[in-house]
């Protein structure tokens, strides 16, 4: 078996192009950016969450091909995208000789990122959902109409920054955004994005952590 680095897996022709082709269907659809951009922002952010909590380099560089892959399922449907994707990564990883439990770790991730069907169950799969749950940011919005902003589309453009931290001695991970409160209040975002900020305490919560979240110097949760 071939010990498969995340390096070539963000080169992998076959990966980007439905990465690329998940990310034309969702913009269709109406939906944020899911492009490449997307994809490496997720895989860094969860390879430094397992980073700072001390796992290894390997678990790291797994956690780093999850995030990357974590969003190709979109390319089949939106609806289910989680599990098209696991078994899309399953085939391709496979392909390229991985071994069999790193497969399984991946496809764990994968496959339970999405909030209407996952949880975390796994120490890479909780990186995961903390890392794509957070990544919020106004260069994901696709709508150049603010008008017709629906309400994803005006939290993403509220946020001028956001930032994931961790804290491994107080058991602490936190996400702190900026917003533009004349675009979208603190409680709206709170509101539309509860299911997500849950998944990210249960995610904290199997890597022996605690999830907390401020907007402008404010403690949400």
């Amino acid at each position: 078996m071939t010990q498969i680095t995340y390096e070539q897996i963000k080169e992998n022709k076959k990966i980007n192009t439905y990465i690329s082709i998940g990310n034309e269907v969702l913009g269709v659809l109406g939906y944020t950016d899911h492009s490449k951009v997307h994809a490496i922002k997720v895989a860094e952010t969860a390879a430094k969450i397992l980073k700072e909590l001390g796992y290894s380099k390997r678990e790291i560089e797994l956690a780093k091909i999850a995030g990357f892959m974590h969003d190709m399922g979109n390319s089949v449907n939106r609806h289910d995208h989680a599990h098209h994707g696991a078994l899309m990564a399953f085939q391709i990883l496979s392909d390229l000789g991985m071994e069999d439990s790193e497969i399984a770790q991946i496809i764990a991730a994968i496959g339970n990122h999405d909030e209407d069907t996952g949880t975390a169950v796994t120490p890479i799969s909780a990186a995961i959902i903390l890392a794509d749950k957070t990544d919020v940011r106004r260069n994901r919005v696709r709508n150049a109409d603010m008008a017709s902003f629906d309400n994803h589309d005006r939290v993403n453009y509220a946020a001028i920054e956001s930032r994931v931290t961790v804290n491994k001695e107080k058991g602490i991970i936190k996400l702190d955004i900026e917003l533009d409160e004349t675009i979208c209040s603190i409680l709206d975002y709170f509101e539309i994005f509860l299911k997500r900020m849950l998944m990210c305490r249960r995610a904290a919560e199997l890597l022996d952590t605690k999830f907390k979240f401020t907007a402008n110097g404010n403690k949400v949760y």
